[in-house]
Order: structure tokens, then C-alpha cells, then sequence
């Protein structure tokens, strides 16, 4: 059985209790090197074989598999993001079982970490979470300029290294230049930092602060000073439990 278990944003305590449970029993687990924070490794017996996918192929990861679970042993592919579906059809053409723990995203903890909801009564009530076109392209429709004309709240996900092209995509798509935006390093992380910018200083300050990866760029209204209060607890507003 091959578990795809979401590493979460970066600290070893923002895993889930059932990813940490699946990793303690794994005889095998394959992680994403190049993102998954090693400390959460801690929690794999001193008997478990650890690869680091960051140097593999998907061939090699997917033999891995196959060996692995031909002589029966818990495996467990630690990931960032999406379970990866090129992965999961290979498991299904070996009829090799899996399942899949969803994680806790890094959006969620950059939002915390910020300090900030993605949904402010009267502000914003949509988040878009996307990535700039880069080596992967993205369709048509899905071009940030065209995402940015909704000037709603955004999570820019895989973006750090093309901020300059971010920037001049946003406002091309209808952000203002004073339009609010927070970059999220390595959240959760030892050496987490939230630095709060605009989308008009938005590649200076990135390039001032030496970062080129590993940050989450939020954007959008949200994270200024305009606000409303929820409805929810308003006197006047009557719910189910509240007449």
C-alpha cells in the first residue's frame, strides 16, 4: 500500500496526526526533498528506508514502489501540494493500492502567519490560487492578467523567481500599484519571513530580501486596512440558533 501523505506548510507540528501516524509505521517513505522539511522525517523508525525524490525520475520513484510493495511494506510518498495523478496512474496500471492524507497547505499558514483572512465582508469573497506561467504552462484562460481582472484575493503559488513578470502581470490585469501584498518565506519554517509590500514594490523588496524561492506571494485588498464585520454575530443578523 503506497500512502501520499501532504507534508504540510514546513513545521514538523503542522502535519496532521494521521500523516504523523503513517509515517511512523512506514517501512518506506520517498519525500520530496527539495521541499518537504527533513525534521518531519523524525517521526520514521530507525528500520525505514528514506529516499529523497529531489535527485529521481518518476521511473525510479515508481520502482521504488513496485519493490516495495511486492514484499508487502508500508510505504509512504511525502509531498507538498497536489498528489501528484502521473504518479497514481502508474500505481493503477501495477494494480499497486493507495490512498491519499491530505495535508495542511501553506496558504492556510501563510494567512496565519500574516495574520489576515482571504475572505473580508465587502472587500473580497472569492481566492484565487494560482501560479505565473514559467518552464509550466498554464491555460489560456487561466493567464494571470486574466485572473488579475477579478481584483480579488490571491495566493500565487511557484512564483518567486519571476516576480518581476508577476508584478507587471497584475497590473496589466487591473491591480491597482497600492494594491496590498504580503511575501510568505518558508511559513512555519525556522527562518520564516512575512514581509508586507505592494504589488509596485513587490520585485524590489524581493530582491532586497535575497529571496528567489520557497515563498508564497499573497495579493489583494484583504490584506490592507479596508475591513467590515461578518454578519454572522451582527444583532440584526438572525440565523438558525439566533432569533
Amino acid at each position: 500500500m503506497v500512502h501520499f501523505v501532504g507534508a504540510g506548510s514546513g513545521a514538523k507540528d503542522l502535519i496532521t496526526v494521521r500523516g504523523m501516524n503513517l509515517l511512523k509505521n512506514a517501512d518506506v517513505i520517498i519525500y520530496a526533498g527539495s521541499l518537504v522539511n527533513p525534521e518531519l522525517l523524525e517521526y520514521a523508525e530507525d528500520s525505514c528506508e528514506i529516499y529523497n525524490s529531489a535527485y529521481m525520475t518518476l521511473e525510479e520513484i515508481i520502482d521504488v514502489i513496485k519493490t516495495a510493495d511486492s514484499e508487502n511494506k508500508d510505504i509512504v510518498r511525502l509531498h507538498t501540494g497536489d498528489s501528484s495523478r502521473e504518479q497514481i496512474e502508474q500505481l493503477n496500471s501495477y494494480d499497486i493500492s493507495w490512498d491519499i492524507c491530505p495535508g495542511v497547505s501553506s496558504f492556510l499558514a501563510a494567512a496565519a502567519a500574516a495574520g489576515c483572512e482571504y475572505t473580508v465582508p465587502g472587500i473580497s469573497q472569492s481566492l484565487i490560487i494560482t501560479r505565473m506561467e514559467g518552464r509550466t504552462p498554464v491555460p489560456e484562460k487561466e493567464k494571470m492578467r486574466e485572473l488579475a481582472g477579478h481584483n480579488t484575493s490571491m495566493a500565487v503559488f511557484l512564483s518567486s523567481g519571476l516576480t518581476k513578470e508577476l508584478q507587471d502581470e497584475l497590473l496589466t490585469g487591473g491591480y491597482s500599484e497600492d494594491t496590498p501584498c504580503a511575501i510568505c518565506y518558508k511559513v512555519s519554517w525556522p527562518d520564516e519571513k512575512i514581509i508586507m509590500t505592494t504589488i509596485k514594490n513587490l520585485h524590489n523588496d524581493m530582491v532586497s530580501n535575497s529571496i528567489a524561492k520557497t515563498a508564497l506571494i499573497l495579493v489583494g485588498d484583504f490584506l490592507g486596512r479596508k475591513y467590515n464585520n461578518s454578519k454572522l454575530y451582527d444583532a440584526s443578523f438572525t440565523t438558525e440558533y439566533r432569533k
